[in-house]
């Protein structure tokens, strides 16, 4: 299978080098582009005064109109790339940057630090940049529980998913992928101004992580406990807020024998949610850093697997 050779490549890429910081402050990234073509289209399509259908409506223009213009261009690069092994390494390159396995590992370790030397405060701000509950009201479990929870479902999000759908679909489908997953981020939040606004968005991404977000429980469990992360999946996953996080959070928190999830204060909302692997204890400090080592374990396996497609 081309896509998974060419996903596995672009997937070592960005385990080795990530998105670096001067290429970021020369050029952004291509999420941030995407970014900015949704927030420029959300600015015209959703206005205050519109029905709830009119802005339904808008934001289902917005999202297919994010999504056909990377795809196209995916498509563009795809057809111009030569069949030998300079496109696949220039398809593999154009990759890179939709998969954040580096990245991932990185913010969770900036939590870590911190946190297991004892810099709570610290360990709040770098949390702060991969949650978006109130890191204020976090004491030292509920900044490990967010980190761990945040490594869970962008796990899936931002890594298995994206290279599920580029192994099937090539370049347009890790773009594809990712189009529909910047736009939940961003307008699809259940609030006055994207209630109806970003409803189509918010369902589209339930859509394409459904069998990610399954694929991502499975891995974790494989690389952990098996036998007592596939029970906990399947007894906790649907009591989640989300159809799809359940599943890896339920999986990481069976590997590390803690607590996720439960509830979470966000600006004056508490949201009172059941624990995920209720019983266990909440987890400390050391736990984020057997948290990352599951994650590179699991890393390791997905690549395992594209590797193995490849070679079909």
């Amino acid at each position: 299978m081309t896509g998974a050779l060419i996903m596995l490549i672009g997937f070592g890429i960005d385990a080795v080098l990530g998105w670096p910081a001067a290429v970021f402050r020369r050029i952004g990234h291509p999420v941030t582009w995407l970014g900015a073509l949704i927030h420029a289209l959300e600015g015209r399509l959703n206005r205050a005064h519109w029905s709830n259908n009119g802005r339904l409506w808008g934001g289902v223009a917005t999202t297919l109109c994010a999504i056909f213009l990377p795809v196209m261009l995916a498509i563009t690069i795809t057809w111009l790339a030569p069949a030998n092994w300079l496109g696949t390494l220039i398809l593999s390159l154009c990759a890179w940057p939709l998969i954040a396995a580096r990245s991932m590992y990185s913010h969770v370790a900036a939590v870590a630090r911190p946190l297991a030397a004892g810099d709570v405060p610290q360990a709040r701000v770098a949390v702060s940049m991969i949650v978006g509950r109130d890191p204020a009201r976090l004491d030292e479990a509920g900044v490990a529980r967010a980190a761990l929870e945040s490594l869970a479902e962008n796990s899936s999000d931002g890594i298995i998913a994206p290279l599920f759908w580029g192994a099937l679909l090539g370049l347009p489908g890790i773009a594809a992928y990712k189009a529909i997953n910047t736009l939940d981020s961003m307008i699809g939040h259940r609030n006055d101004r994207y209630e109806w606004f970003g409803k189509f968005a918010a369902r589209l991404d339930d859509g394409v992580n459904l069998i990610p977000a399954r694929l991502t429980g499975l891995i974790f469990a494989l690389v952990s406990a098996p036998v007592r992360a596939l029970k906990v999946m399947a007894q906790d996953a649907g009591k989640h807020r989300s159809p799809n996080a359940g599943w890896p959070e339920a999986a990481l928190a069976a590997g590390l024998s803690v607590r996720l999830s439960g509830p979470r204060v966000y600006g004056d909302h508490v949201a009172h949610e059941p624990y995920v692997n209720e019983g266990a204890p909440d987890p400390r400090p050391q736990d984020l850093a057997r948290g990352l080592s599951l994650y590179l374990r699991a890393m390791g396996l997905a690549a395992l697997c594209l590797a193995l497609l490849s070679c079909l």
